[in-house]
């Protein structure tokens, strides 16, 4: 299955994933994809909602440097069991190109998931890497950025994201893109497929 990209307004990226059950071949095929893809978009950390994966994983490498391979991590079922401090930093999205916007997160966090080989593991961290996992973590549940910004800072991002959905709608019109409920019926199956084995 050959991934890609999606870009907001497509339904994958409202839609909450659902837990990882099994570690196969597919699913480490579909990680490796997600490295490339964020590679190639000059990322830093990509959901599976992003490419249109209904499930609960992400792939992060806050040094963006695809030589550095001992700071890529993949995790699965993550869940975000301790936050401490508040910050505001600039965040931009692959799935929403040319649109940043400051977000407050928490500066500490303690993650726990799992990794490719099942284990189950958590993870303490701060700075860049916890803004990363904080930001892909919300994908997961259905969450943009540009949820997370002050009213006034989304007023001036409203018409950018406007016109990513007109430019969206255009294409599922002109059938280079399917409509909403083929869509969503798409990650409906490949969630029932994940499921049932």
């Amino acid at each position: 299955m050959k991934l890609q990209i999606v870009y907001h307004p497509h339904p994958a990226l409202r839609w909450k994933s659902q837990e990882v059950s099994r570690i196969d071949t597919g699913l480490k095929d579909m990680v490796r994809q997600m490295f490339d893809l964020m590679y190639e978009a000059k990322g830093i950390g990509l959901a599976a909602n992003q490419v249109a994966l209904p499930y609960r994983l992400f792939v992060i490498n806050p040094s963006g440097d695809p030589n550095d391979k001992d700071s890529e991590m993949v995790l699965l079922n993550p869940q975000i069991i301790r936050r401490k401090g508040s910050e505001e930093g600039e965040e931009g999205c692959l799935s929403l190109p040319e649109i940043f916007g400051p977000v407050t997160r928490a500066t500490h966090i303690v993650v726990d998931a799992f990794d490719l080989d099942g284990n189950q593991f958590e993870l303490e961290v701060e700075g860049l890497p916890a803004r990363v996992i904080q930001h892909e973590n919300d994908h997961l549940d259905g969450v943009l950025f540009p949820d997370r910004v002050a009213p006034e800072v989304r007023a001036t991002l409203q018409p950018l994201l406007d016109d990513m959905e007109q430019q969206f709608r255009n294409a599922q019109q002109d059938g280079s893109m399917p409509d909403d409920v083929t869509l969503k019926s798409q990650l409906g199956e490949l969630q029932k497929q994940r499921a049932t084995g």
